[in-house]
């Protein structure tokens, strides 16, 4: 892969960066769901570092296997004869006994399927950073892609606990990191492209600019035998073979049923304790996450779930359900049916709103907002006026002041009369903001100057 290939992550570059600059013994656990980039990353950390470094990335097979090809690696990375490395651990420590004359980075990948082989690897490992603090210049990386495995070696009762000192979850990429995979789109396509793919490299990698997002979506996931028809069901395979009831969940979520007891009477799922279970494992591997409201966070019957991974959102949205008619239907005739009408009416404009509070987010970390925040999130509002209740879904607040933001992604551009009867509706519910602000993919027509210190107004271009 080229140098200039790698896009966004800066953070997360810096991070690795400043771990492989030390010259001591150290270890550092790097996971994440599969196709995140993990591998990537590491491996442009790596080049032009100008320290040796191995990786190597475990194999589904027995201990002798992965020691043998382990084996070929270190042999080659020194020059050295064929190796006779009895075991797993034998080769840890060849490696570290190597590290006390010259610094040397080591990369064990998808490290659980090495971890299932060989019997109390993790304490194995501990005794070996342990034991060469003092003599060894190892720095020793985990990487793995089963969240939940990986995270056991953070826990306390886990002889690892404390040893690493990095510790990275990576997350799927932002909506700005992940236009810089199809920077030639506009910017209005740019949202409905990260609608679909979300943040995952992998994904965005596959996007052809020269042709239309309709094109692209029907290319790659709205079409028989298309790229990742069988993505999602794969990548959820892998990790809740044994989970009852996921599929059901998902779709249920897709349709936007996000309260407990909703998604407990509209899935089918057989009881509570079930579903609790279901939603636990879902959110552990970062494709749903549970919100509560940020005026009411400790209220269980307010808090929503939803998919948090946007490919697995749209499957089961709009193709899971209809899976036997996309099998014998014209691929732009399934399009125009199926997805169109509600992808641009609902669909994006949801997803639009997710962007827009990741900017503000962004713009907050950086310290680039005017009206900086301590929390974002949605505000749940009781309104007896009208005698209904519901929640904003973007709101900041910064020591008990509140701004609320509407997202609107519609052509026409945003004339006074709608920001009025915007700001008229949240005051109805009681909410007393210190500003109000708007996100516009068309713009704005003119404001009077005199309302303009209440408001707080950006176009999409803003955003990118």
């Amino acid at each position: 892969m080229e140098e200039d290939s790698f896009l966004g992550r800066k953070e997360q570059v810096k991070s690795i960066e400043k771990f492989l600059s030390s010259d001591r013994n150290k270890a550092a656990l790097v996971y994440g769901r599969r196709r995140v980039g993990k591998t990537e990353l590491i491996k442009h950390c790596l080049k032009g570092n100008g320290k040796t470094s191995i990786y190597y990335e475990c194999k589904e097979t027995s201990e002798s296997n992965n020691v043998g090809s382990f084996s070929e690696i270190i042999a080659e990375t020194f020059g050295l004869p064929p190796l006779a490395l009895g075991s797993f651990e034998s080769t840890l420590s060849f490696l570290y006994r190597q590290a006390e004359q010259k610094e040397l980075i080591v990369v064990i990948d998808e490290y659980p399927y090495i971890r299932k082989v060989v019997d109390g690897l993790d304490s194995i490992i501990q005794s070996l950073i342990d034991n060469n603090k003092s003599k060894s210049k190892l720095k020793l990386i985990l990487c793995g892609s089963y969240v939940e495995t990986m995270k056991s070696l953070l826990s306390e009762e886990n002889p690892l606990y404390g040893r690493f000192d990095l510790i990275m979850n990576l997350k799927a990429m932002d909506y700005y990191d992940s236009s810089l995979f199809y920077k030639d789109f506009s910017d209005a396509d740019k949202v409905r492209l990260y609608s679909v793919f979300g943040g995952i490299p992998y994904y965005n990698r596959l996007i052809d600019s020269s042709k239309s997002v309709r094109e692209n979506i029907i290319d790659l996931i709205a079409s028989p035998d298309s790229r990742f028809e069988n993505e999602v069901q794969m990548y959820l395979k892998s990790e809740i073979s044994k989970m009852q009831n996921a599929y059901e969940v998902f779709e249920t979520l897709a349709k936007g049923v996000v309260r407990f007891k909703d998604i407990l009477s509209q899935s089918q799922v057989s009881s509570s304790p079930t579903l609790a279970d279901v939603l636990d494992k879902l959110i552990k591997m970062d494709v749903v996450v549970k919100e509560s409201p940020i005026n009411d966070e400790n209220n269980k019957k307010k808090a929503g779930y939803y998919v948090s991974d946007q490919l697995t959102l749209f499957y089961f949205k709009y193709i899971y359900r209809n899976l036997s008619r996309l099998a014998v239907m014209d691929s732009d005739a399934f399009y125009d049916k199926f997805i169109e009408k509600d992808f641009e009416e609902h669909y994006v404009p949801k997803a639009f709103e997710q962007i827009c509070r990741q900017f503000l987010i962004r713009k907050n970390r950086s310290g680039e907002l005017e009206d900086s925040f301590e929390r974002i999130g949605k505000y749940w509002y009781d309104d007896p006026v009208n005698h209904k209740n519901g929640e904003f879904d973007i709101v900041t607040e910064n020591e008990g002041s509140y701004i609320f933001y509407e997202a609107k992604f519609k052509d026409e551009k945003l004339d006074k009369n709608l920001i009025w009867n915007e700001i008229q509706q949240v005051n109805n519910t009681g909410l007393i903001c210190s500003k109000y602000g708007f996100f516009s993919k068309s713009g704005y027509k003119k404001i009077d100057e005199k309302y303009k210190k209440q408001l707080i107004l950006y176009k999409i271009g803003d955003l990118f």
